[in-house]
C-alpha cells in the first residue's frame, strides 16, 4: 500500500502545516461560537482566548488521540461548570466524535470502546446540564432527538474508525500473506530445480556406474570412460547445487561467497544431450525458426522441460534414442520431446506414479507461464511430450549455434 502524500511530506513541513492550519481555525471557531448579544467586531479577548484554547490541543491529535480527546473532554465539563452556553463549546463536541474515530482506528479495541462511552457521558451530561439551566425540559420531542443526535455522533465516529482499523488489519494480512507465498513460490521453484537437476544426474550416475561394473575387467578403457562421466556429471551438478542452495543462506556475505553460476537454458541442451548420450541414449535436437533470446523464465522452464523429459526416456523408455525438436515462432516457443520405446507402461513417466514431480512439475511449470502442456504414449508406440511457451516480451537478434554459427534456424542430430 502507497504512503498517504502528507507521509511522504518532511516532518518540518507537516509540523508548520498543522500549525497554519490551526491559526486559521481559531477565527472560525470565534465564528462560529458567538451567542447572542455578542457582536463579531472588536473581537473579545475572552472569547478569543477560548477559540484558541479550543484549536491548540488538537496539533497533537495524530499522535497521541487519546490524550487530546481527555484533554478536550475537560475542557467540555470545564465550560458546562462554569455556566457557559453549549452554543460556546459545541465544536468541542463534533471535535470529540472525530478524536473517539482515531482512537478506534489507531488504538486497541477496548480503548476505542472505552473512549466512545466517556465522550458519550461527558457529552450528554453537558447538554442535559445546560438545558436544565435554562429550565427546558430535556424529555420534550426536540431536545431528545438532540441527544439522540449527539449519541449517533459518537457511534458514527467510533463505527468509523473500526471501519478504518479493520481495512488496515486486512491490508497487512494481505501483505503477510503475500510475503509467505512468495516464500512458498520460491521454496516450491528450488525444490523443483533440485528435483530436475538432481534425477537427472543421478540417472546418468546409476547408468554409468552399471555399465562400468560390467566392463571393468573385459575392458578398462569403457570402463575410465565411464568414471570420467560420471566425474563430470557429478561436478556439474555440484556446481548448479552450490548456485541454488546459495539463495538460502541468510547472511549477504555467505551469497556473495557463493560459486556464481547461470541458471540453465536452453543453450544448455547440447550438453545435455552429450551427457545422456554418454549414458546410452541418443538425442536428436532439432531447432526450427530463429533462435534468440527468451524471457528468462521461458528459457529456464523450457530446458527443465526438456532435462526432464531425456530423463524419463533415460530411466524408463528402454529405447537408446529420442528426439527433441525446439520451435522457436514469433509469438510463443514449442517444445516436442518424442521417443519410440515403452509409452503407457512407463512408471515415473506417467503423471499417476512415482512422487509426482515429473510430468506434474512440467505442467505446472508450463502452466505459470499461460501455456499448454500435453504429455502421453504415441499412437504407433512410443512417448511424447508436448509444451507451448508463450513469449510475452518479443525479443529479437540472432544468436549463435553451439557450433558457433550465426544462423536462423539449426539442426542439429
Amino acid at each position: 500500500m502507497r504512503d498517504r502524500w502528507p507521509e511522504r511530506l518532511p516532518g518540518g513541513v507537516r509540523t508548520l502545516l498543522t500549525w497554519c492550519g490551526l491559526a486559521g481555525l481559531v477565527p472560525l471557531l470565534y465564528t462560529l461560537t458567538l451567542t447572542d448579544g455578542e457582536n463579531l467586531l472588536p473581537v473579545g479577548a475572552e472569547h478569543a482566548a477560548f477559540a484558541a484554547a479550543m484549536a491548540f490541543p488538537l496539533a497533537w491529535a495524530r499522535r497521541r488521540p487519546g490524550t487530546v480527546l481527555a484533554v478536550l473532554l475537560a475542557g467540555v465539563v470545564t465550560a458546562s461548570a462554569a455556566g457557559l452556553p453549549a452554543e460556546r463549546f459545541w465544536p468541542l463536541l463534533l471535535a470529540g466524535d472525530v478524536l473517539v474515530c482515531l482512537v478506534a482506528a489507531t488504538r486497541s479495541r477496548r480503548a476505542g470502546l472505552a473512549a466512545a462511552a466517556v465522550t458519550l457521558v461527558v457529552q450528554e451530561a453537558a447538554l442535559q446540564a445546560d438545558l436544565l439551566r435554562h429550565g427546558l425540559r430535556a424529555l420534550a420531542p426536540g431536545f431528545l432527538a438532540l441527544s439522540v443526535l449527539l449519541g449517533l455522533g459518537v457511534v458514527v465516529g467510533w463505527m468509523g474508525g473500526m471501519f478504518i482499523r479493520q481495512r488496515r488489519e486486512y491490508e497487512r494480512a494481505l501483505r503477510t500473506h503475500a510475503a509467505a507465498q512468495a516464500v512458498t513460490d520460491e521454496r516450491l521453484r528450488i525444490a523443483r530445480e533440485l528435483h530436475d537437476m538432481v534425477a537427472h544426474s543421478i540417472g546418468i550416475i546409476a547408468i554409468q556406474a552399471g555399465a562400468g561394473a560390467r566392463v571393468i575387467d573385459s575392458r578398462p578403457e569403457q570402463a575410465r570412460e565411464a568414471l570420467g562421466a560420471i566425474e563430470a556429471t557429478s561436478r556439474q551438478t555440484l556446481k548448479g547445487l552450490r548456485h541454488l542452495l546459495g539463495a538460502l543462506r541468510d547472511s549477504d556475505r555467505d551469497r556473495e561467497s557463493s560459486e556464481p553460476a547461470p541458471a540453465a537454458g536452453l543453450a544448455d541442451v547440447d550438453r545435455l544431450a552429450e551427457a545422456t548420450a554418454a549414458a546410452g541414449v541418443r538425442v536428436d535436437v532439432r531447432r526450427h525458426g530463429r533462435p534468440r533470446p527468451l524471457p528468462a523464465a521461458v528459457d529456464r522452464s523450457a530446458f527443465r522441460i526438456v532435462q526432464e523429459s531425456v530423463t524419463n526416456v533415460l530411466r524408463h523408455a528402454g529405447t537408446d534414442h529420442c528426439q527433441v525438436t525446439i520451435d522457436y515462432e514469433d509469438e510463443e516457443l514449442r517444445i516436442d520431446i518424442s521417443d519410440a520405446g515403452r509409452g503407457a507402461g512407463r512408471g515415473a513417466a506417467t503423471p499417476s506414479a512415482g512422487s509426482g514431480h515429473g510430468i506434474a512439475g512440467m505442467r505446472e511449470r508450463v502452466a505459470l507461464l499461460n501455456g499448454d502442456f500435453s504429455a502421453g504414449p504415441r499412437p504407433g508406440g512410443g512417448f511424447r511430450v508436448t509444451a507451448r511457451l508463450p513469449l510475452t516480451t518479443p525479443l529479437a537478434g540472432p544468436i549463435k549455434d553451439p557450433a558457433g554459427r550465426a544462423s536462423a534456424g539449426v539442426e542439429v542430430s
